[in-house]
């Protein structure tokens, strides 16, 4: 019970730095711009320069719609740390003061773009989303099966981007572009860490000594899976050999490369970007 309360307020505690900081990147550095970032946040922006209303109000109101789709897609709990998430949101742009922090455009469109990454990567952290684009890029993806999320998500902000540039200016859009690459930027870095994984797999005639040299040498951890060759460049066909499957950083790359291909210049050499981790253990065994 003690772990699990804990996890809930580590929760409300990211989601409510998430409302600080974007609201300080919208207040402190893009309003008085005018420029704008991707998704609903980046629509609510453009519709309260086209229209007058207040940025506040279209950012609750048109986020709404994503909300109830949420609901339905990834459950109550959810929907209620995002409502709770974008009606903080709110409330902080329309009552919060924040100083408009510098006129330099080119610093005023990165740190905008910074400090709502930081601000949605927070909130993600902790169950929730800022932003309601997400969940229609993921609902929309299952539907159009030939496209990713990330396909979807670039998509709808082309859209808004070209809509920018037609109501508010070329430039301002290209402004806008910059503001939405560092706050992606950022959003990645909070969810993946510094330390982004990459995932290997070695097929190997001379597993054995391979896992040596991972475990023993570099300190990291290995999965073997028994498997079968069919026909490859070794000429063996179905003989049995061990699978090895080990995490490392991007850092380590080479180095694991150079001893692999050292001990079997014949080794089958797989690498696949990792997204995120639960569990197991990821950090580096003290060598003696």
């Amino acid at each position: 019970m003690k772990a699990t309360d804990e996890k809930a307020l580590s929760d409300w505690l990211l989601i409510f730095l998430g409302i600080i900081s974007a609201a300080f990147g919208l207040k402190g550095f893009l309003l008085s711009s005018h420029f704008i970032d991707g998704g609903v946040t980046g629509i609510s922006m453009l519709a309260a320069d086209i229209t007058g209303v207040p940025i506040a109000i279209l950012i609750f109101v048109l986020n709404i719609p994503f909300l109830i789709l949420g609901y339905k897609r990834l459950g109550m709990w959810f929907a209620i740390k995002s409502f709770t998430g974008i009606l903080g949101l709110s409330i902080a742009i329309a009552f919060l003061h924040f100083p408009d922090m510098t006129s330099d455009r080119l610093l005023t469109a990165v740190f905008g773009g910074f400090f709502i990454g930081v601000g949605i990567g927070f909130a993600m952290r902790g169950g929730a989303v800022l932003d309601g684009t997400e969940i229609a890029a993921l609902l929309l993806s299952k539907k159009a099966q030939l496209l990713k999320i990330s396909d979807i998500v670039l998509i709808l902000n082309i859209i808004i981007f070209l809509t920018a540039a037609f109501f508010l200016g070329v430039e301002k859009a290209m402004y806008s572009v910059l503001t939405y690459i560092a706050a992606s930027k950022m959003i990645d870095l909070i969810l993946n860490g510094i330390e982004q994984y990459t995932g290997i797999t070695v097929v190997s005639v001379k597993s054995e000594v391979i896992r040596k040299v991972i475990t023993m040498q570099m300190g990291r951890g290995v999965t073997i899976y028994q498997g079968k060759s069919g026909y490859g460049k070794d000429g063996y066909v179905n003989d049995p050999r061990d699978i090895i499957f080990t995490v490392v950083t991007r850092l380590e790359i080479p180095a694991l490369k150079e001893k692999i291909l050292k001990i079997d210049p014949s080794a089958f050499i797989i690498q696949q970007s990792i997204d995120d981790t639960t569990g197991g253990i990821l950090k580096r065994k003290k060598l003696h």
